[in-house]
């Protein structure tokens, strides 16, 4: 494990041979959602030796209809991010869009995310990283893993060596996704941990309701190929009831579900 990942992970106790897991619901709907959604992951991941980090965002500003829940205002939001990851003793992650959220939002959250449609946007590569905070980047769904090593030259030039790289999943014609999973050993070689994004992988985007689909009948799949191909970690949004989630709900994994999903990819990584 990369030494910025033992820090992030130093208040856990985990097995070094696991891979890890970026979780939680995909917007923070209310502190309930957040509560119970920290407390069962962590436990679980407890219990089997998982390092954890805690995701949920504080805005969602890439949604298709402008009538979409987009978050409960951004310092409310953020503060609730930071209680929880408190709370729980856990490393938190959120989403960020400028170049000018980078800053406030490093004062909340330990992981910044650079959403996959701006993995291009060069000043909010720089200004993530001169947070000097963990930068998870999401390959854009119109780039291939070789591309990626020019974010990961924007972020190193800034001087910062804290970097994950995530595929989501390939664009495939107009309302579906696909995942190459070459992309993960092609991102590895660009000298960063990679994670599997295994539920925007199953997105079905650009639905003529205004409401992204999905397929998360194959999380499964795609989680157990992913680690077959290589990946550090995975990235699994949850929820404790999908169909009612304000962001997501079509792809995100019930909550009651993920133990024992947790369970067999555990098995699965100490096979490999």
């Amino acid at each position: 494990m990369r030494p910025f990942l033992k820090e992030l992970f130093a208040g856990q106790q985990y097995d070094e041979k696991n891979f890890f897991l970026i979780a939680g619901p995909c917007v923070i709907e209310n502190e309930e959602l957040l509560t119970q959604v920290a407390e069962k992951v962590s436990s679980e991941c407890t219990r089997l030796g998982i390092p954890y980090i805690f995701k949920s965002s504080y805005r969602k500003a890439n949604r298709t209809s402008a009538a979409s829940f987009t978050g409960l205002g951004d310092e409310l939001g953020l503060s609730l991010l930071k209680k929880t990851g408190e709370r729980f003793h856990l490393p938190t992650t959120t989403d960020i869009h400028a170049h000018d959220e980078a800053a406030p939002a490093a004062v909340y959250a330990d992981v910044l995310q650079i959403p996959a449609f701006l993995c291009r946007q060069t000043d909010l590569l720089v200004a993530a990283a001169q947070t000097g905070k963990v930068i998870n980047v999401k390959k854009g769904q119109f780039l291939s893993g070789p591309a990626m090593r020019f974010a990961v030259e924007k972020i190193r030039n800034a001087g910062n060596d804290k970097i994950i790289l995530t595929e989501r999943g390939t664009t495939f014609g107009y309302q579906d996704l696909v995942v190459d999973f070459r992309n993960i050993p092609w991102m590895k070689s660009h000298g960063v941990p990679v994670v599997m994004d295994v539920t925007h992988s199953l997105q079905q985007p650009n639905q003529s309701s205004g409401v992204t689909g999905g397929n998360p009948q194959l999380i499964g799949t795609i989680a157990k190929a992913a680690l077959a191909a290589g990946a550090d970690g995975l990235f699994i949004e949850t929820h404790p009831n999908p169909a009612a989630a304000l962001s997501d709900g079509a792809n995100m994994l019930q909550l009651d579900l993920l133990p024992s999903l947790l369970e067999e990819l555990v098995r699965l990584r100490q096979a490999l």
